[in-house]
């Protein structure tokens, strides 16, 4: 027989047992257990071009959101592989993960840009974002909660909430996106599922509902047990090879441990009274027909309440599991088809204004060296398909896109059309950037404007929100910057270029030119951010660039209210423009990082220019607070108030906004000046033998301590610090305790320098110049 004949025979023998163990299943539903197989078998891997095309309601959005190292990336990698789509299981540490694809994050072991894929599970379609735990690819997180639906937030289990999980939490809750938890690593020795909870409710104030309890502990811990249907979900793992794939499925009885019958008893009882007080529907239910016996509640009638919920915000479900020992991996897909919303819930306005039309958001694009800008979209309305021309509304131009194709982190497979609901990824997009608004046509973009200006009139939504270009993403300033130069002239076109491609990818990513000096400025989000970029330039693209010292992005405010006046007057040509400006400048708080700059016009004026002059006013107040009056910082949290604005006829927008600026730098000048440094909130998971040299170093740095806290056999410190002082605070940290710290840093708030500190960078900035 010859080789292809032996593996369908194969195939064949495998199939029949599969399907005898399927009946044997059927036939003993009341026997004490029963294996489940969540997926296809290993010779088997499903093919992108096999995906299911499932209506709206069974497609899932979702991201993978954590802090640095609580198991996001190996938990998509266990996903995938149950769902069928990958033949091995991937390992970070390793280097072989589906989602973790570039160098740098291979060689690192952490996610460093954000990747898409799209796998079938159950007859839904999910359309997964893995996201990195790092401080400073932040924006890659921002962007991808900007277009989902919902999010599993994972955690590790013997640390709880941690300083990055703040952070994308705070980012899900300004999306009011709906997610899921995942207990991640209960294999750990000091896993505690109640200190866990805890810190859920009390660090992100949200209302845990626990929908399963953990069975064993540590090295114990061997699966969990359903508190919806009271059943024991159990991996008895026969060598560290097991896949995970198969797990027993049984009912609880008699014969199991009474303290853990105990305890689930009163977790189901808790988790009963939690939702009945979260949903009325559930609570009328219960008590007109559950009254005397609430334990006698349909298991499906416990899960649409707690989906509810879920759906509304008022809790997140809780689930438990080992991503790495491959232990409650599938009833976590199971949760998001179950809990997590489909696009057609959440109720977004351009859907009801473009109808059946095309909109669609510009959320990344990538770099490829063959087919050029890759640009992913989420379609909210319409159908996409290749060849066809679409117009972007925020460039106001058309481009051709000529192909498209379905996201599967670094391979992708082409298809023919993509619904609504969906994640696409597109190729010919050549202008398109982060956050454009993509329709059709010019026409239907009317069309849907008409539709929302109805909306408005009729009092259904504000006139502001009336809006149908999409809100695109919010991209943090940069907090570092240095100078960066080619190894020749001759290379500094390329590199340019490369700036130029880089900067479209990753928005976060600044580049300016210095206008004294001609240096070229990179500003990024961090000291690992910016040696990403640097590593990436040497490696992608073949240029050996040069980094200058790393140099703190500081901010200006003013001291005091001021006013000025000016006037220009200016012949050019034949041309004669004159122009009067009267404005006045105040401080505003700055006790917070989105301490903008703010400007208003007063009643008489607003009514008196023109929306070409506004527009004229706007742009020279904004550029004047872009440079600060003292070391040419970006300003923050200023207010200016245009009290008088008089052109002659035929004076141009660029004198307008001249006179403006020059008006602005008086004022500013007259307010006095105040340098704001970046202050971040640390936090060092340490032990006791090396807690006091920390609290020594964290002193000379102009630390202050807000707190410990005891975590198990380590203490945790919270403190706030400046962030000019912690240049080079991981390779000291690591010194001081011989590597047994960890830490994280997150941006808490800009605040004034103190006299002497602010002098002393005067006198070293004046030095370098």
């Amino acid at each position: 027989m010859s080789l292809r004949g032996l593996q369908t025979f194969s195939r064949m023998i495998r199939g029949r047992r599969l399907f005898a163990a399927g009946l044997q299943c059927c036939r003993c539903r009341l026997s004490c257990h029963v294996k489940r197989h969540y997926s296809l078998l290993p010779d088997d891997v499903k093919s992108l071009r096999a995906l299911v095309n499932p209506e709206i309601s069974r497609i899932r959005n979702i991201g993978i959101m954590a802090h640095i190292d609580a198991g996001k990336t190996t938990t998509t990698e266990r996903m995938l592989y149950y769902a069928g789509y990958t033949r091995a299981l991937g390992d970070v540490d390793d280097g072989d993960t589906v989602t973790d694809f570039m160098a740098q994050e291979r060689e690192r072991g952490i996610t460093i840009q954000s990747a898409a894929v799209t796998f079938d599970w159950k007859s839904h379609r999910i359309n997964l974002i893995d996201t990195p735990g790092h401080v400073d690819f932040t924006l890659e997180v921002e962007r991808a909660l900007r277009v989902l639906d919902g999010a599993v937030a994972v955690f590790d289990a013997s640390a709880g909430v941690e300083a990055q999980t703040l952070t994308v939490w705070r980012q899900a809750e300004k999306h009011h996106i709906p997610c899921v938890c995942f207990l991640n690593k209960m294999d750990k020795p000091a896993a505690n599922l109640s200190f866990c909870i805890e810190s859920i409710r009390q660090k992100l104030k949200a209302n845990p509902v626990l929908l399963q309890i953990p069975v064993g502990s540590g090295k114990n811990f061997t699966g969990v047990v359903d508190l919806l249907t009271s059943q024991k979900l159990m991996w008895k793992m026969k060598s560290m090879r097991d896949d995970g794939r198969v797990f027993e499925v049984k009912a609880l009885d008699r014969s199991d441990d009474p303290d853990l019958l105990q305890v689930v008893s009163d977790a189901r009882t808790a988790l009963i009274e939690q939702v009945a007080d979260l949903d009325d529907e559930f609570a009328e239910l219960l008590l007109t027909d559950f009254s005397e016996n609430f334990d006698a509640i349909p298991s499906n009638k416990l899960q649409e309440a707690v989906r509810r919920v879920t759906l509304a915000r008022k809790g997140v479900p809780v689930l438990c599991g080992s991503s790495l020992r491959n232990k409650g991996v599938q009833p976590l897909l199971d949760a998001i088809t179950a809990y997590l919303p489909a696009p057609n819930e959440r109720h977004h306005d351009v859907v009801r204004w473009y109808k059946d039309d095309l909109c669609a958001l510009a959320f990344k694009v990538l770099h490829d060296k063959q087919r050029g800008p890759l640009v992913f979209l989420r379609i909210y309305s319409g159908t996409l398909k290749p060849q066809t021309a679409l117009h972007n509304i925020n460039r106001n131009s058309t481009e051709r896109m000529s192909r498209l194709l379905v996201p599967f982190a670094d391979q992708h497979v082409e298809i023919p059309s993509m619904t609504a609901g969906n994640i696409a990824l597109t190729v010919g997009l050549k202008q398109t950037v982060t956050g454009d608004t993509i329709v059709s046509s010019k026409a239907s973009a009317a069309a849907a404007a008409r539709r929302a200006q109805n909306d408005s009139e009729a009092g259904k939504r504000s006139r502001e929100c009336a809006s149908v270009i999409l809100s695109g993403v919010e991209v943090p300033d940069p907090v570092f910057f240095c100078t960066i130069e080619p190894p020749s002239m001759s290379k500094q076109a390329d590199l340019e270029n490369v700036l130029n491609c880089l900067q479209r990818e990753d928005p976060s990513l600044k580049v300016r030119v210095d206008p004294d000096s001609g240096q070229t400025i990179l500003c990024g989000m961090g000291e690992l951010h910016i040696e990403i970029i640097h590593d990436r330039i040497r490696r992608e693209h073949g240029i050996e660039t040069h980094l200058g010292p790393l140099q703190v992005a500081y901010r200006e405010t003013i001291l005091h209210e001021a006013s000025a006046s000016d006037t220009l007057d200016r012949t050019v040509g034949e041309r004669r423009h004159v122009i009067t400006v009267e404005l006045a400048v105040r401080p505003v708080d700055i006790a917070s990082v989105g301490g903008s700059c703010e400007l208003a016009f007063t009643e008489e004026l607003e009514g008196q220019l023109s929306a070409e002059t506004k527009e004229a006013v706007e742009n020279g107040v904004h550029s004047s607070f872009l440079q600060g009056p003292l070391l040419g910082y970006p300003l923050q949290s200023v207010s200016t108030l245009m009290q008088r604005v008089t052109i002659e006829p035929g004076t141009s927008p660029a004198m307008v906004s001249a006179c403006v600026s020059r008006c602005m730098l008086k004022a500013l000048r007259l307010a006095g000046g105040q340098v704001l440094e970046p202050v971040m909130s640390l936090e060092v998971t340490v032990g006791d033998d090396h807690l006091s040299s920390v609290l020594g170093d964290l002193a000379q740095r102009r630390g202050t301590v807000r707190d410990i806290q005891s975590r198990h056999d380590n203490k945790v410190l919270l403190a706030t610090v400046p962030l000019a002082e912690m240049m080079g605070y991981s390779t000291v940290l690591r010194t001081l305790t011989s590597g047994n710290a960890t830490f994280s840093l997150e941006l808490d708030t800009y605040e004034a320098m103190n006299p002497q500190e602010q002098n002393t960078l005067l006198k070293r900035l004046s030095g370098l110049l």
